[in-house]
């Protein structure tokens, strides 16, 4: 009996594997490229310096882990305001944003068209202007600016990002569940309740993070509309001038790691979904 052939070996060719291998490759760049800037915060955290710049690299302390409140109070009231004006401005920007994508995409009424227009707006004007325009219509209002007059502005750009995130989340909403909640006897709120919020809550919780790390970073719209009220990015830029201390490092790396809480919360949830799809079409 004749022994048998061995196959041909049927490697790729070099260029072919060389040319599948830019892509991972392209793709480790752009993410080292994203997240070396904070790789470089997180690390000057820690650094031990000696004067006031903190641009080199000096030593290993914990110390202003440890002393993160106690040393610069205006520091601390200015992460207060942004956190202040962050939930607040979330808060209401997602309820309302959640509202408008709802009746944008569900419901035909007068208007409709130059309203979806009209959404896009503050997405697409440069923040300088929407600053100055809000500055020139809180005075001619004769609004004292602060806290209140930021909130105001945090919440009129946060709506347009909450409305376009909510409505791509809409857009793929399967309306034979509501239907079939409804033939069960369900009423309209209580099929919203059950239903339909469960379903959309990934997109509105993905909206709600957008306006979250928008309203904290944002700092042309605040500067003109702050007054005497400083932010965390008013602090930072003024503290800039004379050396950033660690701190700002150490306040922007647990920022940093609260957002990505909120990211990976958003991505079980919608793990969760993509699972639980199947299931519901079944029965």
């Amino acid at each position: 009996m004749a022994a048998p052939t061995s196959l041909p070996d049927r490697r790729r060719p070099i260029g072919s594997r060389l040319r599948s291998a830019i892509l991972p490759v392209f793709t480790g760049l752009v993410v080292a490229y994203l997240f070396l800037p904070i790789l470089v915060m997180a690390v000057f955290g820690f650094n031990d310096i000696q004067g006031r710049f903190n641009f080199t690299w000096q030593g290993f302390t914990l110390d202003h882990w440890a002393n993160l409140f106690g040393r610069y109070p205006a520091l601390n009231q200015s992460l207060i305001n942004s956190l202040i004006v962050a939930v607040i401005s979330t808060l209401v920007a997602t309820t309302l944003g959640t509202l408008i994508g709802l009746a944008l995409t569900r419901y035909e009424f007068r208007g409709r068209g130059p309203l979806n227009l009209l959404i896009f707006l503050p997405i697409a004007t440069p923040e300088i202007v929407l600053g100055a325009s809000l500055l020139a219509l809180f005075v001619s209002a004769a609004v004292p600016l602060g806290l209140p007059t930021i909130v105001i502005a945090h919440i009129m750009f946060n709506i347009s990002f909450v409305v376009v995130t909510v409505r791509a989340r809409i857009a793929g909403f399967d309306r034979a569940l509501e239907e079939a909640a409804m033939d069960l006897g369900a009423d309209e709120w209580t099929t919203f309740r059950k239903v339909t919020f469960p379903l959309i809550f990934p997109g509105i919780m993905a909206a709600g993070l957008l306006a979250f790390a928008l309203s904290i970073d944002d700092f042309v719209i605040t500067q003109f509309t702050a007054g005497q009220t400083v932010t965390f990015p008013l602090w930072v830029y003024g503290a800039s001038r004379i050396g950033v201390p660690p701190q700002v490092n150490v306040m922007g790396t647990l920022i940093f790691l609260i957002a990505m809480v909120g990211i990976v919360l958003w991505v079980v949830l919608q793990r969760r979904d993509m699972t639980a799809r199947p299931t519901t079409m079944d029965r």
